[in-house]
């Protein structure tokens, strides 16, 4: 019996009748009739007794019936995922970012995502970018923010926008009320900041050269979060993003660095792998939630 066929022969099963069913699957009754008869001979027998306009079902269409529901159930569920799965109302999304984005962006870009699309499982990683472009080559990420542009060639990069850097101080400091603070300002200064060969530890460094300055950390960090901790208990001023959420953190002060380089807030793919719908739908209100922040 095929698909159409045994969506007719549920629906007359259903409904008693050929104008019951035909309302039903919304087609003609001349169309259902056709249908149901070509069925019959596929066959090989008979389905419907057909008395004054109404159809009494065989002993055979009695027998079939539990098993054409159970199929035509599970037919309905295969339609109803796939226009889920078109429309981007389910499915499993994965994400990777680095902390910066992970703390100031995501939150705000998943939150508008959930209010529309809460069947959708997110599955979201915090980590570096090294991290991060294996998570994408083997399939445990689609999505990937990072604060850089210069990946493998493998890798898809849509820049969305750029932050600068600023200094976090101990509110104890005597600096601490400034309101900005030059790469000359923390020569004599512990500075914690990224270690070398990452990519802000040379936006810094060459920024700090071209201003006669010179930029050296005391205190080296794989990521700004964890300076944190180090800028409480007084250790010195922290040179990090100034994309990250500083207020949030008690004890610390925030000020801008004067002659700020910058880094580029990216959006990661890996090239040559089409995103779901989902992911697509997700990758906007990462836009939109990246032009809100701006």
């Amino acid at each position: 019996m095929r698909v159409r066929q045994l969506e007719v022969f549920t629906a007359v099963m259903r409904a008693g009748t050929v104008t019951g069913a035909a309302r039903l699957l919304n087609i003609s009754q001349p169309a259902l009739s056709q249908i149901l008869i070509h069925a019959e001979d596929e066959l090989g027998f008979a389905l419907f007794d057909r008395e004054k306009g109404r159809l009494h079902p065989t002993p055979e269409a009695r027998e079939l019936y539990p098993e054409a529901e159970r199929l035509f159930a599970g037919l309905e569920g295969m339609r109803r995922k796939t226009s889920d799965l078109r429309l981007g109302r389910a499915g499993l999304v994965r994400i990777a970012a680095s902390p910066p984005p992970a703390m100031a962006l995501l939150p705000q870009a998943l939150a508008s995502f959930r209010a529309q699309h809460p069947d959708i499982i997110l599955r979201t990683h915090v980590a570096p970018i090294a991290s991060m472009v294996a998570l994408l080559r083997a399939g445990d990420a689609a999505l990937a923010l990072a604060l850089d542009d210069n990946l493998p060639p493998d890798i898809g990069v849509e820049r969305l926008a750029a932050t600068a850097f600023c200094c976090l101080l101990p509110e104890s400091h005597p600096r601490a009320a400034a309101a900005s603070l030059s790469f000359a300002d923390l020569v004599d200064e512990v500075v914690i900041s990224y270690r070398n060969l990452t990519r802000p530890h040379e936006e810094l460094e060459a920024a700090a050269r071209a201003q006669g300055s010179g930029f050296r950390p005391d205190i080296e960090i794989d990521s700004s979060i964890a300076a944190v901790g180090f800028v409480q208990a007084g250790l010195g001023i922290a040179v990090v993003d100034a994309l990250s959420p500083w207020a949030q953190y008690p004890g610390i002060r925030r000020a801008d660095l004067a002659g700020s380089p910058s880094v580029p807030l990216s959006l990661l793919t890996l090239k040559g792998k089409a995103l779901s719908r989902a992911e697509e739908i997700l990758s906007d209100h990462i836009r939109a939630s990246c032009a809100d922040l701006a």
